[in-house]
């Protein structure tokens, strides 16, 4: 079988992975070790749309290219994805002596947004920058990212992806600004009200949300971010020390439930998820005990809006299993 045969088999695959669960997917690996190009060097800056020459888009490249992709250069919606570019940039000020990663925060309800680790405490929390990022990237802890990214600078983290090639990657806001703008579509008062509201829109209305449209909330390309996890595994992404406590912190994930489902059990997988109503995404590096390592993105857009998440988180992983398999010359 043909490289070219073979990529298109690789795609046709992990399409079906996806439509089995009740979804269209998008997917880009690589190995981690090599040259991680700019989108600028492959012809694919903000600007462009990628065309039939684009193989990680229109195929997949087998082992000895540098990736396999499928729909590698579209828009999607990165949502909690996005807080390893904040604590990559939280990491790079500590390293650098800008801010004492020590320093003291405090939750207070007004901070609380629901969900993981201090965003559902039912009381005032203390803690420390760092443990900020540590909630974050282990539970996606929002209201710690919030803090976090209060501290760091909206306009830091963009200077930071540009920094880093990331062109196709925006960042509008934190997880309260997202909330927000949910809340106001909605004509929501708060989160119980919006909690009420939601389940009675129709499908239609749900799928127009600002949250869901990559060319209106935090986004980037399934390509995009597996550049910014080969930077940061090669320590190209700042000082060494920032960039092993981004990795440090990705393999702290309490998530187990997408990418590791797709991988043998001595694979270790350091990653972070994104949630938002239909969408299902993960993005993360995996290591085999040969030393192979691969960064994986991964979006999943489900048809309805109640798909069954362990079908669609499952494939998430199946997909990831297949891309890497085929990398590793085994036609998984």
């Amino acid at each position: 079988m043909g490289e070219d045969r073979g990529g298109t088999v690789i795609e046709e695959r992990i399409r079906q992975v996806f439509a089995g669960a009740g979804a269209e997917g998008r997917l880009h690996a690589v190995p981690v070790h090599g040259p991680a190009r700019t989108a600028g060097e492959r012809g694919a800056g903000p600007g462009a749309k990628p065309g039939a020459g684009d193989a990680a888009t229109a195929g997949a490249e087998g082992p000895g290219g540098d990736g396999v992709g499928v729909g590698a250069d579209d828009p999607v919606v990165i949502a909690s994805i996005f807080k390893v570019l904040l604590v990559l940039e939280f990491a790079r000020q500590a390293a650098a002596g800008q801010l004492d990663p020590r320093e003291r925060v405090r939750v207070t309800a007004a901070d609380r947004l629901g969900g993981w680790g201090t965003a559902g405490c039912l009381d005032d929390v203390e803690l420390s920058l760092r443990d900020l990022a540590h909630f974050a990237m282990s539970v996606s802890d929002n209201s710690a990212a919030d803090l976090l990214l209060a501290r760091v600078g909206l306009d830091t983290v963009r200077l930071l992806a540009a920094e880093l090639g990331l062109g196709r990657t925006r960042i509008v806001g934190g997880p309260r600004d997202l909330l927000e703008s949910m809340l106001a579509e909605v004509g929501a008062r708060d989160e119980r009200d919006f909690a009420a509201r939601y389940p009675a829109l129709p499908d239609d209305r749900k799928r127009r949300l600002a949250v869901l449209d990559p060319h209106r909330t935090t986004a980037s390309t399934p390509r995009e971010i597996t550049r910014l996890l080969r930077l940061i595994w090669t320590d190209a992404a700042g000082p060494p020390e920032a960039c092993a406590l981004v990795r440090d912190l990705m393999s702290r994930q309490v998530f187990r439930h997408r990418l590791v489902s797709g991988f043998p059990d001595d694979v270790t997988v350091a990653a972070k998820t994104g949630t938002l109503p239909g969408l299902h995404m993960e993005a993360g590096v995996v290591r085999y005990p040969d030393g192979g390592c691969y960064a994986i993105a991964v979006f999943a857009r489900t048809h309805a809006l109640a798909a069954s998440r362990p079908t669609v988180d499952a494939a998430v992983g199946r997909a990831a299993g297949i891309a890497v398999g085929f990398l590793r010359g085994g036609g998984r």
